[in-house]
């Protein structure tokens, strides 16, 4: 294990932990993020992050939006929750998390990309097919429709 393998607590956790993640929709577009970290480095994914102690989910989607793409935003429901459990070669658990996804509205803020997001784009609802996106995705949208 290398020293940036040592200094994150996400690998090889002892308990599962909690993420927030927002759908946010705006005209008729997804704003979407490319981690620059791992897990899934490098795919679109809805932006968002984990939940702090002592942070209540809303607090914590709230201040990963705000950290990461320099948005505020409006939540409207909880569309899904999911176990995102990844192993590695030798069958240990590296990842576990248990993820909240919420639907939201953009409120205020210019999007620019910070912290974990290598980049952040507003994608037409259409184009989203077209990227490397995370799988979970598809069915966040077709669970968000009757609300958009």
């Amino acid at each position: 294990m290398n020293q940036s393998t040592a200094n994150d607590r996400r690998l090889y956790p002892q308990y599962p932990m909690i993420g927030v993640h927002a759908l946010i929709i705006k005209d008729s577009y997804v704003l979407l993020v490319t981690r620059n970290k791992e897990p899934d480095k490098g795919m679109w994914i809805i932006p968002g992050g984990r939940v702090e102690l002592g942070e209540t989910y809303l607090e914590a989607v709230q201040r990963e939006l705000l950290e990461e793409c320099s948005i505020e935003i409006d939540i409207e429901r909880i569309l899904d929750v999911n176990d995102y459990i990844l192993r590695d070669e030798e069958g240990r658990i590296k990842y576990h998390f248990m993820l909240i996804y919420l639907l939201a509205r953009h409120k205020s803020g210019v999007v620019k990309a910070q912290s974990d997001a290598a980049e952040v784009r507003w994608v037409p609802l259409e184009k989203v097919r077209e990227l490397f996106i995370h799988p979970h995705l598809l069915s966040l949208l077709e669970k968000a429709a009757p609300y958009l």
